[in-house]
């Protein structure tokens, strides 16, 4: 590999939230006018997710600042959605590059899925929020059965968490369609998710979820969360996925 396509693929892997290096084949190739005009981009290259409004008052949760939850959803959420825009057209400009190294356009690719769990995790982790941590609906009957019963199922969603603190990650209960079960699963990053798994409920197990409010103390976080769930919402996504 040359040293310019070793700079090449390094700008590419390294994107972050706010700014993204925009490597030199890529470069050229919409300066020469070769990528499709964004009016013919197809769907998978648009680029136009849109930022999703949180659905609660932020100031009225319990635990959990409105500093804490406004910071997290505008810099951490609001970021990862302008960033898959972004990577969205410039895979549609890498496609019209014929030369383009592979590991180029593996760091693209890395970047999009990276960005698309972000996105979704998110989304799900501040729809759950705003309400009184009060389990209701079928959802409850369904954990019961897949657990053993419901303080089971906290247990081992709260140790799933924490086992994840001091460093990053999530912690989702998920309904496996292949399976047709409930389980909470661990994942270390926004790729790290199980197969045909839908989340129900996201546990953000990243710093920036919790650090300003509770520094390293990430149990006290977990606490607050629970305490401001609102089960109808879960319940909701729940009865949508399990039919």
């Amino acid at each position: 590999m040359t040293e310019l396509t070793r700079r090449a693929a390094m700008g590419s892997m390294a994107v972050g939230v706010t700014g993204i290096a925009m490597d030199g084949a890529v470069a050229r190739t919409q300066a020469a006018g070769a990528a499709p005009a964004a009016a013919s981009w197809p769907p998978a290259f648009a680029g136009n997710h849109q930022i999703k409004p949180l659905r609660f008052d932020p100031a009225k949760l319990t635990g959990l600042s409105e500093r804490l939850i406004t910071s997290h959803w505008q810099n951490n959420y609001q970021g990862s959605v302008k960033a898959l825009n972004m990577i969205e057209r410039r895979l549609a400009a890498a496609l019209a590059e014929k030369d383009l190294p592979p590991v180029v356009y593996g760091g693209l690719k890395r970047e999009e899925l990276h960005r698309t769990g972000s996105v979704i995790l998110h989304e799900v982790y501040f729809d759950a929020l705003g309400g009184n941590g009060e389990m209701a609906g079928s959802l409850a009957a369904a954990l019961v059965a897949a657990f053993g019963g419901l303080d089971v199922w906290e247990t081992d969603f709260r140790r799933s968490a924490m086992s994840l603190a001091g460093g990053s990650g999530w912690c989702i209960l998920g309904y496996n369609r292949h399976t047709n079960s409930l389980h909470n699963y661990w994942a270390w990053d926004h790729m790290h998710g199980a197969a045909s798994a839908e989340p129900l409920l996201a546990l953000d197990m990243y710093e920036h979820s919790y650090h300003m409010d509770y520094g390293t103390s990430a149990a006290k976080y977990v606490d607050a969360f629970m305490a401001n769930l609102d089960w109808r919402v879960i319940d909701a996504r729940y009865k949508a996925v399990a039919g």
